[in-house]
């Protein structure tokens, strides 16, 4: 089957991380799978153009509204899966919330990562700003520095190299550099909020605080106790390995698949 895969594709992203992990899942099923950046696409029509001129059987998007829209009234079957922006930040606006419920009327299946981002989108249907914000913060922070984002396997020698990962996000979905720290070995430190919490089993799979000061107060405990880092470190290692293996989720994608496969045969 010919496939369309649609995400958001900056570079060194979560985002791209996922949509190239999940089309080598695909092409390892022996579907051609044409990966393309959602921004590359203004609207609905291009994407037609552009699947008559693939000759695509079905398609994919990775974010609910930002590839998701672009694939509704095109003809061909197609799935969707979430991104943390969908159900973060996006699900609060008003014109957003509509497109995206129209676009799951329309999808054929939906994947969620977690259990708390199906949840969230149940009850639901079924930035430039933000940087700068970052940036002036770092300015102002001691110790703290801002590094640009970076090659997964440079990124993965430089978190083996790290005592710990901090996640201090105030909205996730689904964290990969949190599962990524706990595939590698790495403690895990991360601020309390549903999407991180949906992963982090406080002091089993890593630590959870919720302020500055509970945050100074688990570190130093983690430095202080090396029978702590070693159990959150075995644990961490084990859930990976249990609910987000790699071998596992190539085989959920290729069933997926298969509902477009018939869809079409219909």
């Amino acid at each position: 089957m010919r496939l369309l895969f649609l995400a958001v594709l900056r570079r060194h992203t979560g985002n791209a991380v996922t949509a190239q992990r999940v089309r080598d899942h695909l092409e390892a099923a022996g579907h051609v799978c044409i990966l393309k950046d959602a921004f590359d696409f203004e609207s609905p029509s291009e994407i037609s153009s552009f699947i008559k001129a693939e000759n695509l059987e079905a398609a994919v998007a990775l974010h609910l509204y930002r590839g998701g829209r672009l694939l509704q009234g095109n003809g061909i079957p197609f799935g969707i899966i979430f991104g943390g922006t969908d159900l973060n930040e996006d699900v609060n606006q008003g014109d957003k919330n509509k497109v995206m419920g129209k676009v799951l009327e329309e999808a054929r299946f939906a994947v969620a990562f977690t259990e708390s981002m199906k949840e969230t989108a149940q009850r639901q249907w079924v930035d430039p700003v933000f940087t700068r914000e970052v940036k002036a913060k770092v300015k102002r922070s001691p110790g703290v520095r801002l590094i640009r984002e970076m090659a997964q396997e440079d990124l993965h020698a430089v978190m083996k190299n790290c005592f710990a990962l901090v996640n201090s996000s105030v909205s996730e979905g689904m964290s990969a550099a949190i599962l990524e720290a706990m595939d590698l070995e790495v403690p895990v430190l991360a601020r309390n909020i549903p999407g991180n919490a949906a992963v982090v089993k406080h002091e089993v799979t890593g630590l959870l605080f919720s302020d500055p000061q509970e945050f100074v107060q688990l570190a130093k405990r983690l430095v202080s106790d090396p029978a702590l880092e070693k159990k959150i470190v075995a644990n961490g290692k084990e859930y990976v390995r249990k609910y987000h293996s790699w071998q596992e989720e190539r085989q959920t994608y290729r069933q997926l698949v298969r509902t477009l496969e018939r869809s079409t045969e219909d």
